[in-house]
């Protein structure tokens, strides 16, 4: 059990740190042209986008089903990645851009760090000049008011 519970927290980390990753160098890169739609104001509800979230979720769903007969690592890294997804969907689309409108304002200070964070990211409606590439790790300076800017 112990095993299962580090690869599901591996998996977690590792999207993460991938997702920091392709979000600096290959969304704000070669593929900027899908990205830009989550930096432009649209009208409807989906954005081209949204295609980077079926190509994470569809390599969690493989590994999950590669892994299911024996609940190897495989599985547990796909549970890690899916739980990663939802918290993603919570707090990104949710609370900080409202595409559901289902929260209020965030109260503590760690989602308030992550959506001042966010809407840093968000200042630049460029492919460059952007910062703040990841979600769960905010930099420090976020955690006042004064990271606003």
């Amino acid at each position: 059990m112990i095993k299962a519970v580090l690869w599901l927290v591996a998996g977690f980390v590792l999207m993460e740190t991938f997702s920091w990753w392709i979000h600096k160098y290959i969304m704000h890169g070669v593929l900027w042209k899908i990205h830009k739609t989550h930096h432009q104001h649209t009208k409807g509800y989906f954005e081209l986008n949204d295609l980077f979230t079926l190509l994470f979720g569809g390599a969690a769903v493989v590994l999950i089903f590669l892994g299911v007969e024996n609940l190897d690592y495989r599985f547990w890294l796909g549970c890690g990645i899916s739980l990663y997804g939802m918290l993603y969907f919570v707090l990104h689309d949710v609370l900080i851009h409202k595409r559901l409108k289902l929260l209020g304002r965030p109260k503590s200070k760690y989602l308030k760090a992550i959506t001042r964070a966010h809407r840093a990211h968000h200042k630049s409606k460029e492919k460059d000049d952007s910062v703040s590439f990841g979600l769960f790790v905010v930099p420090k300076k976020y955690f006042n008011e004064e990271g606003e800017s």
